[in-house]
């Protein structure tokens, strides 16, 4: 089976401080992971060595079959499509423009058109705002939208290029209820189709049924890797999330509950 990505003991350091410590991960064709961990854990580290904006201190990482220091990683990163609230900081660029152009602005992996977008891509554009059932959005500017709504589009975005790996950044944050399980129900239509997924969260109850296999990650060190049943496990939760938890499952999901108040 092809690996989609492999991370063969790196590190990441900055200065004296070490982010990511010995991380050995295997990510291979059909399945499909969530990565866990507590603020600082090293998440959004790992993300940002998977799409060659931090280069590795120590070890190899290869992503869709390219070895990083032996490839082109502005045309890697054109098959990684990437969804997170960090994105927000554009936001100076797109509270102005229409849905259809922010979905359309994917293929180009910008915020603002800048090159000429032909007809088939306006067409693809049309057709992922029907797929989202979104198409009631189409001309309306992206400040007026909810934020529900937001990270819909952006998902949309993300698969104007048809990417192979679809990086969801803790794509629930800051949503009520309805608006999260729209997404996650989202989620669940772009897994497969020749795509795979990481989906970054603090919430195990994200977690849909898709997702295969889950990452744990404390202080910048892997706690464990594996399939979904295997690493839900309420010892390694307690472990990553640093207070004691039990995990229950219901409707195919996994739900975590505090053992004791944390003081």
């Amino acid at each position: 089976m092809e690996n989609i990505l492999s991370f063969n003991n790196v590190s990441l350091r900055k200065g004296a401080r070490t982010i990511l410590s010995d991380i050995s991960w295997k990510f291979r064709e059909n399945e499909q992971w969530a990565v866990l961990g507590l603020n600082g854990s090293g998440k959004t580290s790992l993300l940002n060595v998977i799409m060659g904006y931090h280069y590795p201190s120590d070890g190899e990482v290869t992503v869709l079959g390219n070895n990083f220091g032996k490839t082109n990683l502005q045309e890697l990163r054109k098959e990684i499509g990437f969804v997170s609230t960090s994105l927000d900081r554009f936001s100076q660029l797109t509270n102005n423009e229409k849905v259809e152009e922010i979905i359309v602005s994917g293929k180009f992996a910008s915020f603002g058109l800048y090159e000429n977008v032909s007809p088939m891509d306006w067409a693809k554009a049309d057709s992922l705002l029907d797929s989202f059932r979104l198409s009631y959005l189409k001309g309306k500017l992206f400040h007026l939208l909810s934020q529900g709504e937001k990270r819909r589009v952006l998902i949309a975005r993300s698969l104007m290029s048809d990417p192979k790996v679809l990086i969801l950044d803790e794509p629930c944050t800051g949503l009520d209820i309805l608006s999260r399980e729209e997404v996650l129900h989202l989620t669940k239509e772009v897994i497969g189709k020749d795509r795979h997924l990481i989906f970054v969260t603090h919430h195990i109850e994200e977690l849909v049924k898709e997702i295969t296999h889950v990452l744990l990650l404390h202080e910048g060190k892997v706690v464990a890797a594996g399939p979904k049943v295997d690493v839900l496990d309420a010892d390694l939760l307690s472990k990553t999330f640093e207070v004691p938890v039990k995990v229950r499952w219901e409707e195919e999901r996994p739900w975590l509950t505090i053992k004791t108040p944390v003081v």
